[in-house]
């Protein structure tokens, strides 16, 4: 008899778990209560980067000039740009879901919960309800925005992430509450399509846990925008403002909402026309009967997990995705649950070689972009580690200058001593593209004279890879 694998949540891990288990001879069942591929990954990840495109496409219509051509004077169509976001995400779905019935999995519309170890209830939309045996369980039930109890979402004013693929209108000026990699690239985004924005930091500098020339780079960028940047601030609270005198009906006004005032602990406060929430998120871990099965939480409330396969203290129920409470990036999850399958299938019981989370490539999709992978620099020095750092300008890229835009730099990080690669960053044009050559040498230890040797295309951007490694 087949072994009976069970997954609950449909995102990058599951359905790539899903796969990956169906083809090794697994009897796999697949539970997704909203999208197929994944509501954080559908829902957020593609539509953001959708709008981060035609933000891009606007910004690029007034840099034409630089290529010896009038300047263009692009308008946002919301309703173009939604319907734009909506095919997309529709044909990922499609293509998810081809690939998984290609591959014999079965796919239940609707929610799934645990009744006991082995034993999963799932109930679809209409009321359905199904009891499914399983030798295998996976959860990938994602995540979704945390908010605060300061802040009470509207989706019209206040907005989380989710809120926001276009919003209901393009705020006038929006107030981002957030610094990381989400708040930077929402900041990035409506900036480019035209609204004023300003940035809540509530530390010295963005992106607090990034390379601090990295971070140095896109504050310039952003100040060059005109985005308002209050440092040291940390917002404790929104109100509505209204067009009547303390938010109160009256014959002076409608007491419509006009907009927002965030309030920070400092005693600053900024107003604008939206605000929007991009402080983290929360798994998906409520209702899904981890307790029924035995599995034990952790006091942020992620699973428990044990060992390098994300098994939790009941060995044959894993968890993947953001709900893992690792790095929360598509790529991992999708890795995740390739692994996962693989030694739930009876591979991987020996060494092999594990998902090193410090080996995995991420990208900001700012412009510039940014992207890094391994060791980061701040890190060694801290750890008095002994490394090796070089570092060229896109502005020594024949390429850079003729796409016109020669900001940020090539970064790369190696021993001193026997050259092996350990880590890079890239600011720049395509940087999230070239960073893969830097995360295939830190993944598979190259050294920077295997960079230096090979033979790349000119005139490319990828050239400024092996004038680094130099």
């Amino acid at each position: 008899m087949a072994l009976r694998f069970v997954i609950i949540g449909g995102g990058p891990a599951g359905h790539q778990a899903a796969t990956y288990a169906a083809r090794l001879g697994g009897q796999v069942t697949l539970i997704e209560k909203d999208v197929i591929g994944g509501a954080a990954h559908l829902w957020d990840c593609i539509p953001s980067k959708a709008m981060i495109a035609t933000g891009g496409a606007m910004s690029f219509m007034h840099r034409v000039q630089g290529f010896g051509l009038d300047e263009a004077d692009g308008h946002i169509d919301l309703a173009g740009l939604r319907e734009r976001i909506g095919t997309i995400t529709s044909r990922l779905e499609a293509a998810t879901t081809e690939l998984l019935e290609s591959q014999g999995v079965r796919m239940i519309r609707g929610t799934g919960r645990l009744k006991g170890p082995n034993q999963v209830v799932a109930e679809t939309a209409d009321g359905r309800i199904e009891e499914l045996e399983a030798d295998r369980i996976l959860i990938s039930t994602g995540s979704r925005p945390r908010i605060p109890e300061w802040a009470e979402v509207d989706g019209q004013r206040i907005l989380t992430t989710r809120d926001a693929y276009p919003p209901p209108e393009l705020p006038r000026h929006l107030v981002v509450v957030g610094s990381g990699v989400t708040g930077v690239e929402f900041v990035h985004m409506f900036s480019s399509l035209g609204s004023q924005v300003t940035l809540i930091v509530s530390r010295q500098q963005v992106l607090p846990k990034k390379d601090a020339e990295v971070a140095a780079a896109l504050e310039e960028n952003f100040l060059e925008r005109g985005v308002n940047l209050l440092k040291g601030a940390k917002a404790i609270g929104i109100d509505r403002l209204t067009d009547t005198p303390d938010g109160a009906d009256g014959p002076s006004g409608s007491g419509a909402v006009t907009g927002i005032r965030v309030r920070c602990d400092d005693g600053r406060v900024v107003e604008g026309s939206h605000a929007l929430l991009a402080i983290g998120s929360i798994p998906n871990v409520d209702n899904v009967g981890l307790e029924a099965a035995g599995v034990q939480l952790d006091d942020r409330g992620y699973p428990v997990t044990v060992g390098h396969h994300l098994q939790t203290n009941v060995k044959h129920i894993y968890v993947a995705g953001d709900v893992s409470g690792k790095l929360p990036l598509s790529s991992v999850a999708s890795m995740q649950g390739r692994k996962i399958a693989e030694h739930a299938m009876g591979l991987h019981t020996l060494d092999h070689r594990h998902l090193d989370y410090d080996m995995a490539a991420s990208a900001i999709f700012t412009e510039p972009e940014i992207a890094d992978v391994g060791l980061p620099e701040a890190e060694a020095f801290a750890m008095g580690r002994k490394i090796r750092v070089t570092k060229v300008p896109m502005a020594a890229s024949p390429k850079a200058w003729i796409n016109n835009d020669t900001r940020g730099f090539v970064k790369i990080l190696s021993d001193p001593y026997t050259g092996v690669v350990l880590g890079g960053s890239i600011v720049g044009r395509h940087a999230a593209e070239l960073i893969a050559v830097i995360a295939v040498a830190v993944t598979n230890r190259l050294k920077v004279a295997d960079i230096i040797d090979s033979l790349l295309v000119h005139p490319s951007l990828s050239e400024l890879l092996a004038d680094a490694a130099e």
